[in-house]
């Protein structure tokens, strides 16, 4: 997959493209990308996504925008595995906001993104103001336009919003339905405090992209990135307890039965269920007793399994 920083100045080979955010890459975009490579290949077509970096809301509301399901490296790397030929990721900045829809049609859309088929979801809406709509796209004699209907299972709409929903409440299960997969997080192991240590519990402690996760609280997880899968246990919040607490939030994770130095490793942390909220203790040794008593639960959850 070519990933493009921005619309690029020599045209795209010709192209079946869709347009949108995919955060998280939840099971309906999935079907959406299912579609968009089967008309790619029954025209002889390469397959193109354009996306945005950051999501449009975190530009113009950014305290109320909503938590980010996936990283953009999180993403790139998703779609990579669908098996899409071109991905463009579009900065988002005030000037590309304030495009008019003709033109994003007309210049961006038929000329450099070369699209000869464009699909969408049935409330796609584009340009400045959100000014353009799927009647707007269609109208264009350059390329065909197909707008996909929602995703459905069980009566509920699949959305990037149900599976945060779903991750809030701590219905892990629920949110891997969607998604397709367990919910995820990947990061590079970055320096800590190495208190996990000296409690007799080492952690690794995963670099957050954003510092507002869709989940809270202690996680039963398995980890990836390593010469196999390890199974563990992983605090995903402000370590209450710890000095008063953090500003910004936190993912240590514990693997059993591992204790090597894997600084500046990369690893992908599934989030397979949930054991509690984070809680203050009234002293380390509380806390220490009770990380233990959360490792036995999620061993004896794994046996289970």
């Amino acid at each position: 997959m070519q990933v493009l920083r921005g619309t690029p100045h020599t045209p795209l080979p010709r192209s079946a493209l869709t347009i949108g955010n995919f955060d998280g890459l939840h099971c309906g975009h999935s079907a959406m990308l299912a579609r968009l490579k089967a008309e790619a290949q029954a025209r002889h077509l390469v397959s193109a996504v354009m996306t945005f970096e950051p999501h449009p809301r975190e530009l113009f509301t950014p305290d109320a925008a909503p938590a980010r399901l996936t990283s953009l490296r999180e993403k790139i790397e998703l779609l990579r595995e669908a098996g899409i030929d071109y991905l463009i990721v579009q900065h988002f900045n005030r000037a590309f906001a304030s495009i008019d829809a003709l033109t994003f049609r007309d210049s961006i859309v038929a000329r450099q993104l070369n699209a000869q088929v464009v699909l969408v979801g049935d409330d796609f809406q584009f340009g400045a103001k959100r000014s353009g709509d799927f009647n707007l796209l269609a109208a264009s004699s350059d390329f065909e336009t197909y707008s996909l209907p929602t995703l459905k299972q069980d009566g509920e709409r699949v959305s990037s919003t149900a599976v945060r929903r779903a991750l809030h409440s701590g219905e892990m299960t629920h949110a891997a339905k969607l998604l397709g997969r367990p919910y995820s997080i990947a990061g590079r192991v970055v320096g800590g405090d190495r208190l996990g240590r000296e409690f007799g519990f080492p952690t690794a402690n995963i670099q957050l992209k954003h510092n507002k996760p869709p989940l809270f609280g202690i996680f039963i997880v398995e980890v990836l990135g390593l010469e196999r899968t390890y199974q563990g246990v992983a605090s995903l919040g402000f370590r209450p307890t710890i000095h008063g607490g953090d500003i910004k939030p936190k993912l240590e994770v514990h693997l059993f039965d591992f204790n090597r130095d894997i600084y500046r490793q990369h690893l992908r942390v599934n989030f397979l269920a949930k054991l509690r909220d984070e809680e203050k203790y009234p002293d380390f040794d509380t806390l220490i007793a009770q990380i233990q008593k959360d490792c036995d639960q999620a061993r004896a959850w794994f046996a289970a399994r």
